[in-house]
């Protein structure tokens, strides 16, 4: 960070980040049973914004109903959707609410809507009521039975009587969301293998078609158990944090409460091995705290009076009492959890192709079945019945499923595993983009160092000046900015009982200092650009300043209407784990270059301690700017890791912004790309491992959906495949990669 001395302590992010929302979950519907509160409508502009809650909608073929339907609608702007929470996000005109309620429910789904603004963040996320499995075990027995009966050669109707027992307490759910789908005039599995099922009775294979609906059930529960895995990873994260906390009473007493009914201000007593229930800083006592649910870190920390805790961690030993300071809603937490969601709904490059190919996938073979179905018998005099056939197992073959489901279901593993690591990651496009970073630009204080210098050297440079008063307008005016150099300064006056004065028309002056007037008269306190802006350098200053410089301090100065009137030397120290991670990022192939505003001469002695490839001192804003320019030239992906408002414009040129310690600042945890719950470093290499990880991963899982397709085309066009072949390889397909994709939260 530029040695600006005003800076603003929040992380910032200067990106305009579009997010388009993602197809994603299991392909199965769940019956509408008790719904939870989601959200409400708010007001956008012209328009209104209202969230739903839908029990049914957690697959891409129940988006493709809704899109087409509500996007059908001149009232509707825009559809988004999250379909591992089962949210749908709807952009309309007032008064319309009502008209797209009842649109939804012609295609058989019963939108829950909010009634009180939102739900808390820890409530967990609705779940449909669990369907009786006896229905399922009957249609299994009498598919077995039928397919028995066929093979001792009973008489056809009682086949065909077992069979339609079968698909009746096994596929009326099938048949009603196909129907729904052919109505609207859209080809999803369930259209696809009503018509299957329903041709395949026709030609009089009972047993096949009743055993293929079966089969088809039972894949679609064990789908969604599978799929469930996912979901849970952020309900897990919701679970953290407990749903009581002891406050004590105006009276002095304890009582046990909702955490949710907490406010700001009140006091909570932790005992040992509790988990803490808010976030909030400590009044009384000390503890070690297991903060690895927030930040990742394996080791307990240290608490004692005004450290802060947070939500969902673990007191290990000792009690304390803390202050809260954020509401259950508002927790570190509850945004990290609010963070997650939001990010599974956007849509990474691979997701955005493979929806994409699926919408041209499906009416090809659906094209090819008929020609398959009709061609042969007409043309070349082949057996009706044969090629019938063929074409019903090609329908099966047609749903996209698995291809569709492969990239959701891993991308939301992935930002499950980082989430638990503390790396809170804001969307699949940062996931899967991190594995190509060539560069990553730092800034140093706070980053690569502590961020807590101290000040090691004070020096008298003008004559017939009281040192305490130069000292004190120094700390004056450092008292008035949150810069860790001018905080080293205002804290050692501090420590040594030098009193403040009032400082009036304070002025930050971006990478150089800040200025303001004490007693009637202008000081300025900054970094030696600022000196020699103001022409106030000589060469005896220079002198000291290059030794001090080249000995890794930092040096402001006090400056007046004529001379320098005082040097302050801080020193920072670099953290213990920067130097592991720039090796782990060069054995990654990354570069890393340092952009800070301090002297040249400090960036260097840092740089050349930890190892890092460029290091640039006296950096503007604009200069930081142009450097993160610079190195991507040539299409080479640049990050750019940074914490204070004059890496604002770095960030929003680079391609991921990272924000160090985002712990406990709402702005850094909503607005950057990558926010790393605590300031170690090392958390960047396993952040792009993490990426290459789920890169490969959507590589086999787009490959294996395609070639299992592949092979069982070719075997239906051989004369090979059967109906339950089809299934197995639609079905066999979506298991596969879904926990393929599950892999990385094992990880």
């Amino acid at each position: 960070m530029a040695p600006g001395l005003e800076e603003t302590a929040t992380r910032m992010r200067a990106h305009d980040h579009q997010h388009a929302h993602a197809a994603e979950g299991s392909c199965c519907g769940a019956d509408p049973a008790a719904f939870q509160t989601l959200a409400g409508s708010v007001a956008a502009g012209d328009s209104i914004r209202t969230q739903m809650r839908i029990l049914q909608m957690d697959c891409p073929t129940e988006e493709t109903l809704i899109r087409k339907k509500l996007g059908a609608m001149p009232e509707v702007s825009d559809l988004q959707f999250n379909l591992m929470q089962r949210v749908l996000t709807v952009v309309h005109e007032p008064d319309s609410l009502d008209a797209i309620v009842k649109a939804l429910g012609t295609l058989g789904f019963a939108p829950e809507l909010a009634n009180n603004g939102g739900a808390s963040a820890n409530s967990p996320v609705a779940q449909a009521t669990p369907k009786a499995w006896w229905p399922l075990a009957v249609a299994g027995a009498a598919a077995a039975g039928s397919e028995a009966a066929s093979w001792a050669g009973a008489p056809v109707w009682a086949v065909a009587a077992l069979a339609l027992v079968a698909v009746a307490c096994s596929g009326l759910g099938t048949y009603k969301k196909g129907w729904i789908a052919i109505r609207n005039r859209n080809l999803n599995i369930n259209a696809l293998m009503s018509i299957a099922v329903t041709g395949a009775a026709v030609l009089g294979q009972w047993p096949e078609a009743a055993m293929v609906m079966v089969l088809f059930t039972i894949a679609e529960l064990i789908e969604a158990k599978s799929l469930d895995r996912a979901r849970n990873a952020i309900q897990g994260l919701m679970r953290l944090a407990p749903d009581k906390a002891t406050i004590r009473q105006p009276d002095g007493s304890w009582v046990e409460v909702e955490a949710a009914t907490v406010t700001p201000g009140a006091v909570v007593r932790v005992r040992p091995g509790e988990r803490i229930g808010l976030d909030g800083e400590i009044v009384s006592g000390r503890s070690t705290v297991n903060q690895a649910p927030i930040t990742g870190e394996s080791l307990p920390v240290d608490k004692a009076q005004g450290d802060p805790v947070f939500a969902g961690t673990i007191n290990e030993a000792g009690s304390f009492e803390y202050r809260v300071t954020a509401a259950a809603s508002n927790t570190t937490l509850a945004r990290i959890i609010h963070a997650v969601e939001e990010a599974q709904g956007a849509k990474a490059p691979t997701h955005r192709f493979v929806d994409q190919f699926a919408r041209v996938y499906t009416p090809i073979v659906f094209l090819i079945a008929v020609g398959v179905a009709v061609i042969p018998p007409l043309l070349f005099a082949g057996a009706w019945f044969d090629w019938i056939y063929k074409a019903l197992v090609l329908l099966v073959i047609a749903c996209p499923c698995a291809l569709v489901i492969s990239t959701p279901v891993t991308i939301v593993s992935g930002l499950a595993s980082a989430a638990r690591r503390g790396i809170l990651v804001k969307g699949g496009t940062y996931l899967e983009q991190g594995r190509k970073l060539a560069w990553l630009a730092l800034d140093k204080t706070g980053t690569i160092t502590h961020g807590k210098p101290v000040q090691t050297e004070f020096e008298l440079r003008a004559t017939h000046v009281d040192s305490t008063w130069v000292r004190s307008v120094a700390a004056s005016l450092a008292g008035r900015s949150d810069h860790p150099v001018s905080m080293a300064i205002a804290q050692k006056a501090d420590a040594d009982r030098i009193a403040r004065v009032p400082v009036e028309a304070f002025e930050a002056l971006a990478g150089r200092g800040v200025a303001g007037v004490v007693s009637g008269r202008r000081y300025s306190l900054g970094n030696h650009r600022l000196v020699e802006e103001l022409a106030r350098c000589s060469t005896e200053l220079e002198a000291r300043l290059d030794t001090l410089e080249r000995a890794g301090r930092t040096v402001v100065m006090l400056i007046d209407d004529e001379r320098v009137l005082g040097l302050f030397a801080v020193a920072d120290t670099v953290k213990d784990s920067s130097k592991d991670a720039i090796a782990e990022l060069h054995a990654l192939g990354v570069r890393t270059a340092m952009l800070t505003g301090d002297n040249p001469h400090t960036a260097k002695a840092i740089a050349d301690q930890v190892g890092i490839d460029r290091a640039e001192g006296d950096q503007l804003p604009e200069d930081k700017l142009r450097i993160v320019k610079e190195l991507s030239k040539g299409g080479s992906m640049v990050g750019m890791v940074g914490d204070g408002i004059n890496d604002a414009p770095a960030l929003a040129q680079s391609d991921i912004g990272f924000a160090m310690g985002a712990m406990g600042t709402d702005t850094a945890i909503e607005t950057a790309d990558v926010a790393l719950m605590d300031d170690d470093l090392r958390k960047i290499p396993s952040f792009i491992r993490l990426s290459r990880a789920t890169h490969g991963i959507l590589v086999q899982n787009i490959s294996l959906a395609l070639g299992i397709k592949a092979v069982f085309l070719v075997l239906t066009l051989a004369g090979l495949g059967t109906m339950w072949m089809a299934v197995f390889a639609d079905v066999g397909a979506s298991l596969l990669v879904v926990g393929n994709g599950l892999r990385l939260l094992r990880k």
